[in-house]
C-alpha cells in the first residue's frame, strides 16, 4: 500500500497566514491551485506577449506541487523562515526531509516523475522556476487584497511587501499579470462585469 495521494489530500487541511488574522483562511490546496493557475498564465504571458517559448502546463505542474512538502512541515511563517541565514538552512534541511518522505510514499518505478515536482527541478524546468516563484508571490498578494476588501488592513504590509518582491524579480509577465489583472481582485462581483 502506498500514501502518497492520501498524503497530498491533506494539503487542504494546512492553513496558511497563521501569524495573520483572517477574514477567511486559505487552505494549501486553494494556494497551490492558484499559484498553478497564475504559473500557467505568466507562462502564457512570456510566450504570446515577450517572445518565449516556455512550457505552460510544465510550468502549472510544478507550480501545483511547489509547496507539498508544507503537508509534512506545516507552512512556516515568513518572517520566521527568512528571520536570518541559519533558520533558512535548517528549514531547507527540513524540506529534504518532508521530500525524501513524501516520495518514500511513492512506489519505486514512479518516484522519478514525481521527483522534480517536489523540489529537485529538471534542467529543462530552470527557466520555469522564476515564474512559479513569481506567481506564488503574486497568489499571496491576491491574497492580501482580498483580505483588505474585507476591511482587514492587518494585510496592507505584507501586500506592499510582496509587491516590491515581485517588482525585483524583473519579469516583464508578473509585471504584466500585476497592471493588467490583478486590479481586478479588488472589485466586487458587480464592478466585474
Amino acid at each position: 500500500m502506498h500514501h502518497f495521494f492520501a498524503m497530498l489530500s491533506r494539503m487542504k487541511n494546512i492553513y496558511r497566514w497563521g501569524l495573520m488574522r483572517n477574514t477567511r483562511n486559505e487552505n494549501l490546496c486553494e494556494h497551490s491551485f492558484e499559484t498553478a493557475v497564475i504559473a500557467h498564465a505568466l507562462a502564457v504571458i512570456r510566450n504570446t506577449r515577450f517572445g518565449g517559448h516556455v512550457d505552460e502546463e510544465r510550468a502549472a505542474l510544478l507550480a501545483l506541487f511547489h509547496d507539498s512538502t508544507e503537508i509534512l512541515t506545516g507552512d512556516m511563517p515568513t518572517p520566521v523562515k527568512y528571520y536570518d541565514p541559519e533558520i533558512r538552512s535548517a528549514y531547507r534541511k527540513v524540506e529534504k526531509v518532508a521530500r525524501d518522505r513524501l516520495l518514500g510514499f511513492l512506489p519505486d518505478d514512479m518516484k522519478p516523475a514525481y521527483r522534480p515536482l517536489l523540489g529537485e527541478p529538471l534542467p529543462s524546468d530552470r527557466e520555469l522556476l522564476p515564474l512559479v516563484k513569481a506567481a506564488d508571490k503574486i497568489s499571496a498578494i491576491i491574497k492580501c487584497v482580498e483580505e483588505k476588501r474585507m476591511g482587514n488592513k492587518e494585510f496592507a504590509s505584507a501586500e506592499a511587501s510582496l509587491r516590491r518582491t515581485v517588482e525585483e524579480m524583473h519579469l516583464p509577465e508578473a509585471d504584466f499579470f500585476l497592471s493588467d489583472f490583478l486590479p481586478s481582485y479588488s472589485l466586487t462581483l458587480d464592478e466585474q462585469e
